[in-house]
Formats: C-alpha cells, sequence, structure tokens
C-alpha cells in the first residue's frame, strides 16, 4: 500500500539515540541526513547507501517510544509499495516464458472478478494493471483498518483475502477509461498477484520467493502472511492521524490488508540487493527490462517527486545526472524511499517508522531524500 511520505511531530518528540556506523565523506552525508529526517520528529530512521561496492548505514532515533531503545541496527521494516516491484518482476518474467502476454484481458485471467458499478475486466490490460492506468478506485479508501484510529483498533488483527479487497474497490465507478490517464490503485496489484496465482498455480509469494527471494539470498525478505508481528530486531512503529495530534502505535497488524499492493517486510541490506540485482540485469531478460522501463508520466496528489513517470511496478525520477529507478513505499507506520542508478551499482534505501501529518514538513522530507539520493548515485 502507499501511503504519502512522513513530515513532522511537533515538539514532543525531540529525542536522543543516534548511532552512526560510519563518518566522513560519504558517510558523513547519510549521517547527517538520517539526522536531519529524525529531526523531523520521525521517531526512528535508518539508510543504507552502496556506492560502487562501499556500503555505509547509518540509524538516528529510538526503536520505541516507551523503551528509548535505539534504533536497531540491520532492523525489519515493513516495505510497503516495494512489493510491487517485485510482484512485476514475477509477472515480467512469466511474460518471458510465454504464459501470459501483457496486452491479455484482466477477464482472461479472472473471469468476473472485475464487474459492477462501470469496472469491466474486459476493457482492462494486465499492462493497465502494471502500470497503474486501469482507472480503477482504490480498495483502501473503503478499507475500515485504515478509516479511523478507532477503525484501526477495531479491525487489526481482521484477515482480508484478495477477492475481497478487490470487492471494496467495485463499489466505486472507475476514475476514468482504461489506458486514457494515470491513477495510482493499490487494487491494480491485488489483481496482478491474483493473476499470478492464476497463471501459475502458486501464490504470488510463493512465486516471489522462488524466483526471487531464494535466487538472490534475500534471507531477510519475507510475506508475513496472517503474522501481525515483524522478525526480531525491529523498531515500533507509529501513525498519526493529524498534524499536531497523538502518535498512535501500528506496529501490529494484519497484513493481509496490504496483500500484493504491500505486504513484505525486509531489512535495508536486502532491498538495496534487490534493487542493486534488478537493474543489474539479473532478474529480467533485455526484452521484459524495457518494457518494465516503459513509463507514462504520474500525475496528481500520488506523485511523490516532481517528474516522476511510472513503469510497470517502478517509478522513473529525474536527478542531476540523469535520472534513477526506485519505488515509495508505506504501511501503517512505516515509509520506504529509495533509487538506483541505471547500472545497478548505487543504491540508496531509507525508512522511517512514523507517519505524520504534516503535509509542509512531509514535502521538506521529500525534498531531503532526493538530495540525499541525488548526492548518492550522482556523486563522480
Amino acid at each position: 500500500m502507499r501511503v504519502t511520505v512522513a513530515a513532522t511531530l511537533a515538539g514532543v518528540l525531540v529525542m536522543a539515540g543516534t548511532a552512526s556506523d560510519a563518518s566522513g565523506g560519504g558517510e558523513g552525508r547519510l549521517q547527517a541526513a538520517v539526522e536531519e529526517l529524525h529531526g523531523y520528529g520521525i521517531t526512528g530512521v535508518q539508510g543504507l547507501t552502496d556506492v560502487d561496492g562501499r556500503v555505509t548505514t547509518a540509524r538516528a532515533g529510538v526503536a520505541s517510544l516507551a523503551t528509548g531503545a535505539p534504533v536497531p541496527a540491520g532492523g525489519y521494516f515493513r516495505m510497503g509499495s516495494n512489493t510491487k516491484t517485485f510482484v512485476s518482476v514475477v509477472l515480467l518474467q512469466l511474460v518471458g516464458e510465454g504464459r501470459l502476454s501483457l496486452d491479455d484481458s484482466v477477464e482472461r485471467w479472472l473471469p468476473g472478478v472485475v464487474t459492477g458499478n462501470g469496472n469491466d475486466g474486459r476493457k482492462i490490460t494486465v499492462r493497465e494493471l502494471m502500470q497503474h492506468t486501469s482507472g480503477m478506485a482504490d480498495y483502501t479508501d473503503g478499507l475500515p483498518l485504515l478509516a479511523s484510529a478507532d477503525g484501526f483498533q477495531a479491525h487489526r488483527f481482521d484477515h482480508y483475502d484478495a477477492g475481497g479487497l478487490v470487492a471494496l474497490a467495485m463499489r466505486t465507478p472507475p476514475l476514468f477509461a482504461p489506458g486514457t490517464s494515470w491513477s495510482y490503485s493499490n487494487t491494480n496489484y491485488v489483481l496482478a498477484g491474483m493473476i499470478v496465482g492464476r497463471v501459475t498455480g502458486h501464490s504470488w509469494a510463493l512465486e516471489v520467493h522462488d524466483r526471487i527471494l531464494a535466487p538472490l539470498h534475500l534471507d531477510h525478505t519475507y510475506v508475513p502472511d496472517d503474522e501481525p508481528a515483524l522478525r526480531d530486531p525491529h523498531a515500533d512503529s507509529y501513525t498519526q492521524a493529524e498534524a499536531g495530534g497523538p502518535l498512535v502505535d501500528t506496529t501490529l497488524y494484519n497484513p493481509t490488508a496490504a496483500d500484493a499492493a504491500g505486504a513484505m517486510i525486509t531489512t535495508l541490506a536486502d532491498l538495496a540487493r534487490f534493487w542493486q540485482a534488478l537493474q543489474g540485469g539479473r532478474l529480467l531478460a533485455p526484452a521484459q527490462m524495457a518494457q518494465m522501463h516503459e513509463t507514462v508520466p504520474e500525475s496528481g496528489p500520488a506523485q511523490v517527486f516532481p517528474g516522476a513517470r511510472y513503469g510497470l511496478g517502478i517509478t522513473s525520477i529525474p536527478d542531476s545526472c540523469g535520472g534513477y529507478w526506485a519505488h515509495a513505499g508505506g504501511e501503517l507506520g512505516w515509509t520506504t524511499l529509495n533509487g538506483v542508478s541505471p547500472d545497478g551499482k548505487r543504491v540508496v534505501v531509507l525508512s522511517m517508522s512514523s507517519q505524520l501529518a504534516d503535509q509542509a514538513k512531509e514535502q521538506s522530507m521529500r525534498q531531503l531524500a532526493q538530495k540525499l539520493i541525488d548526492d548518492t548515485l550522482c556523486r563522480r
């Protein structure tokens, strides 16, 4: 699931507890950046850069407001919509194997699933799902879990199945005719995961494991199924409903609410390795890499960075040396930002363990993260 990048919490969260694994040069830039993000009011921040094989990590803040313990090194976090890139890789591998086409209709693989209130799976292609040009509403808009603080408490441990999530979206007419515009919708990737299951006979989670996690030895990345807790070590996560309001602990909940749109859990090192392998050509054949990188302009409030363009489960973002590839991610209490150079030799991953509600500070934090990514990827 995609949630906007976190902003700030007024005053009350200026806390101690900063740790660094290196200092000076690029190391100093990373440490300064995570400390500045923490200074906005983010409870815990961790970051990693890999520049031509030189790996640097940094962290700032606390793992828990209750204990004040520091953010753990190498802690697990919810990657949010980075999950979409993993699912996109699996679908494109299946395309390369000739098992489906990007031009197949959703109806071909999921008959009768996308229907009602003007939604029509016969008119939506697999490509349009993956590129967010289907026009379908986002099921998260109707999810009780996300409706309010009370809704979270009442529904945090509910199990959701993919069909039920799609049915929530079918209550709403499409935003536009398929292929005529762009709008980010988590519904698209729940359906993408269902198509993986229909084509292969296995769950999208198993296919991601067998095709990506196991070959790359991403031993600290997994799909949690119904498990509400993260593996240890990890920071707790917090969400603020409105600017100036209290932080709510949203660490524990059933991640089936995110499904193939955002359920996966990872670490900095694993997520960096995935992005480097992807851009380094280790996961997709050249034809499918080219398909993934065919982009359309992002637009509207879902656009995280100015000038961003969306491919198939991946975003192109301008920088001072030609542009990089990425995917922002958000889950309740978590924000993930990253960037990888076109050749995969340089990568930045940031994880923040609270989401705050001040939109002006959110924009400032986006700019800070983008400057760090630009400085790291474009450094001579």
